[in-house]
């Protein structure tokens, strides 16, 4: 990758981040009457849906306060993060300290689920905010929170299993996944060395679901990493693989570029660009079969927006703590396939959702899954770590 490359990579990032999509966001989605954010908006950013995801809430919580920490002491990105974590302490908890998945838009709890996911981003959210805001109590809140997931995680009956306990018992991807995502935030407020016991935990987990016999990175495996030869067991979701990838990559740049995680990394994100990259239309295809058998999930060949943000990253990523020209090469075709396929040049913001084939699925820009997170991410992680290379180059 060249200078020029590089230059040209920051000027789309940094402004695609702050004058296009950070810019739809604030527009259209703040909560005055009712506090917190709306996230179901049409690609003009006209309302479809009133209702709140809690784990959206948090995530732009994340993102405001990660610009607010690493771009900028912008007054209105603090205060818009304080918005959206007073809504989620009023209205995001139940009784019992779990969290709601979706409230109203006055916060009535609607819909609460087994998963933990919107108390894993709540600690990245109120994480972000306490080194943003220096407010000691919202580090305490993050890290009980934490805690709690983990009593959740690993008290036997407490949560509430998926299938029938003993029959076919699996582990998912996302657990481990997320341990790292949210420890790596929660290292920046807390002990370095409370964070890393877990990540290690998290990076050994995620090794037993690479299954070297079939090349990729399975969702779903049993209780020692057995495989499992039927749907859930042979599902491969590229975009959760190289996800996961680029937060093992992470953690090696954090740690000195530690070989064994570059290593591992990097061949997390080789499994997945081969069994998930499109060679017939381009694009990182959203389920895969380990054995390249029919795929049972409908939406098995669709293009979402966020497994293509995640795959930019991670061949970014290595390619920075390798120099494998490979991996520029595959971060260019990444790069530019997206941004010929998502991106809305007359609204702003991407589309989320699209055909195998490049055509668009449908015009929304949020929903209860899609909001400002995987693409501001993506914008935002990218150019610092283009900055980086930058000032490699000129040294």
């Amino acid at each position: 990758m060249q200078a020029g490359d590089i230059k040209k990579y920051i000027q789309i990032y940094s402004k695609g981040l702050l004058e296009d999509t950070l810019s739809f966001w604030l527009k259209h989605s703040i909560d005055e009457k009712y506090g917190g954010f709306i996230f179901s908006l049409d690609r003009d950013g006209s309302i479809l849906d009133t209702d709140k995801p809690m784990w959206i809430q948090s995530r732009f919580v994340w993102l405001l306060s990660t610009l607010y920490n690493t771009v900028e002491k912008k007054q209105q990105w603090l205060d818009l993060a304080k918005h959206g974590i007073d809504f989620i302490e009023k209205y995001g908890f139940d009784k019992d300290g779990r969290m709601f998945f979706r409230v109203t838009q006055d916060g009535k709890g609607l819909i609460k689920r087994r998963y933990l996911y919107s108390e894993f981003f709540a600690v990245l959210g109120f994480a972000a905010y306490a080194q943003a805001a220096g407010e000691e109590s919202y580090k305490e809140k993050a890290v009980e929170l934490f805690e709690m997931i983990q009593k959740y995680l690993n008290t036997l009956g407490l949560l509430l299993p998926k299938g029938i306990p003993g029959v076919r018992d699996m582990k998912n991807l996302a657990i481990p996944m997320m341990i790292i995502c949210v420890c790596q935030q929660l290292k920046n407020v807390v002990e370095k060395n409370y964070c890393d016991k877990h990540i290690d935990n998290a990076i050994a987990e995620i090794e037993s679901h690479i299954n070297d016999q079939y090349r990729c990175v399975l969702e779903n495996v049993g209780p020692n990493g057995e495989f499992i030869d039927h749907f859930d067991g042979r599902i491969v979701t590229p975009g959760h693989g190289i996800e996961a990838a680029w937060f093992i990559l992470h953690e090696a740049l954090c740690r000195d570029r530690n070989l064994h995680l570059i290593n591992l990394g990097c061949k997390m994100v080789d499994y997945c660009w081969q069994i998930g990259w499109d060679k017939k239309y381009g694009g990182i295809l959203y389920f895969k079969d380990a054995r390249g058998l029919p795929v049972s999930e409908y939406w098995h060949d669709m293009k979402f927006w966020w497994p293509q943000n995640e795959t930019i990253i991670a061949t970014l990523l290595a390619y920075y703590l390798t120099g494998d020209e490979k991996y520029a090469n595959w971060h260019k075709v990444a790069h530019d396939w997206a941004y010929r396929h998502f991106p809305d040049k007359e609204f702003g913001e991407w589309f989320g959702y699209l055909h195998r084939d490049g055509r668009l699925s449908n015009t929304i820009k949020g929903n209860m899954w899609k909001g400002p997170f995987h693409l501001p991410r993506m914008q935002w992680y990218c150019w610092k770590l283009l900055q980086k290379m930058e000032i490699k180059k000129n040294v």
